[in-house]
């Protein structure tokens, strides 16, 4: 019993080693966005522009790579899409290191995405069904808050070493953390249904969509975590641009930004873990950091008047985006085991892939409204879509694990 525990406490922290390289190398463009492509002779117009289009698209490789990879740990296993996503963004970030131009870097950080969906939506599937149910909610909120801290990591070095250099790092953290593989766990509910259940399909995204009642319910907890994307590439990754936007002589730091606000976001899934647990409830937290973080948003765009509160309203702004591991737990505990790791490894990344839509009307609307009033539509947008689905989603506390979608 204690060894098993070991082992479950051993893999707990592979996990969240794991995630903290996924997150150290996810947050390199937003870091490295500027200097690298100064580096490449862009100028400031082309900077901004080309960097939402690059980011688009890595974000767009995550939504790819998020069906591959759930799909692989639903037909193979946990631990192999887990440590397989690892080996892939791990050598598109060493190849990163040594680009030339524009679409090489482009290209690379699409493969990048591709491989970083994996990683998080496999680490939360594997120790849900590891753990007690009544603890998976601790399990989770240690994974997410030690993983997020990857990007203040990233953020730091970003003030000393070279971005090439920087690329080479994340690409060798991730080589090393496979050499922790072996003695990862695999799921007992997923090898049991391996054995038991042949007949049950596996990992078929097609059950989500051809049943209204399933894709519903999938599309429920979706919504509710765009705000949290909304927040990262949007008012951080963009904070330069935010800044200008509210006070012309203002410059904010992106890194800082970054910085700050994945600090808030890993005290806040401890935060959210706590109170989840607390109050035995997955909806109770997220509607109290929702609607704070409504508040917030508001406050960031007509109070921040020096940069000094402007970045500590990054800092809340991530503190109240903590409520991303109770998204994606409530995810694994709403689905069956024969797709469970489809779904899981899809949620968070069809939110990041969201970033394109977001990106994209965001472009769209600025000229018109202003950056400002077009942060704000948007934004306030999602939120109240979050909040709608919120009301209509069950709740999954404590929720036994071993049961299938059928057919």
């Amino acid at each position: 019993m204690k060894e098993q525990k070991n082992n479950i406490n051993f893999t707990v922290f592979v996990a969240s080693l794991g995630y903290f390289v996924d997150i150290f190398d996810l947050t390199l463009f937003g870091i490295l966005r500027v200097s690298s492509l100064k580096d490449l002779n862009l100028n400031p117009e082309q900077i901004t522009n080309i960097g939402l289009n690059i980011l688009a698209l890595q974000m767009l490789g995550m939504l790819i790579g998020g069906i591959v990879w759930g799909i692989i740990g639903d037909k193979i296993g946990r631990k192999f899409a887990m440590f397989g996503s690892i080996l892939m963004f791990s050598l598109a970030n060493i190849l990163n290191a040594f680009i030339t131009d524009v679409n090489q870097y482009t290209i690379l950080r699409f493969i990048a995405g591709i491989g970083l969906a994996g990683q998080l939506g496999s680490a939360i599937t594997l120790v849900s069904e590891l753990a007690e149910k009544e603890k998976r909610g601790y399990y989770n909120a240690v994974i997410a808050s030690l993983g997020l801290l990857g990007a203040l990591f990233a953020s730091l070095l970003s003030f000393f070493i070279h971005w090439r250099i920087m690329y080479l790092i994340g690409g060798i953290l991730g080589l090393l953390l496979l050499l922790l593989r072996y003695n990862t766990l695999e799921s007992e509910i997923f090898k049991k249904e391996q054995k038991e259940e042949e007949n049950i399909p596996k990992g078929n995204i097609i059950l989500l969509i051809k049943n209204f009642n399933t894709f519903f319910r999938y599309f429920k907890i979706l919504l509710i975590g765009i705000p949290i994307w909304f927040v990262f590439s949007i008012l951080l990754t963009f904070s330069p641009e935010v800044s200008q936007a509210i006070n012309k002589g203002y410059n904010a730091n992106a890194a800082i930004s970054l910085m700050l606000g994945y600090i808030g976001v890993s005290l806040g899934d401890i935060l959210a873990g706590i109170i989840s647990q607390k109050l035995k409830s997955r909806k109770k937290p997220i509607f109290i950091f929702l609607i704070l973080l409504s508040i917030t948003i508001i406050l960031y765009i007509h109070i921040s008047y020096n940069l000094m509160i402007f970045y500590l309203f990054n800092l809340v702004l991530g503190i109240l985006s903590g409520y991303w591991v109770l998204f994606l737990t409530i995810g694994a505990e709403e689905f069956g085991t024969n797709i469970r790791s489809t779904v899981v490894n899809t949620l968070p990344n069809f939110v990041r892939g969201s970033v394109y839509l977001i990106v994209s009307i965001f472009k769209t609307i600025k000229d018109h409204l202003g950056f400002i009033n077009a942060t704000l539509i948007i934004g306030f947008f999602f939120i109240i879509l979050a909040f709608i689905s919120l009301i209509f989603i069950k709740e999954t506390f404590a929720k036994d694990l071993n049961f299938y979608e059928k057919s």
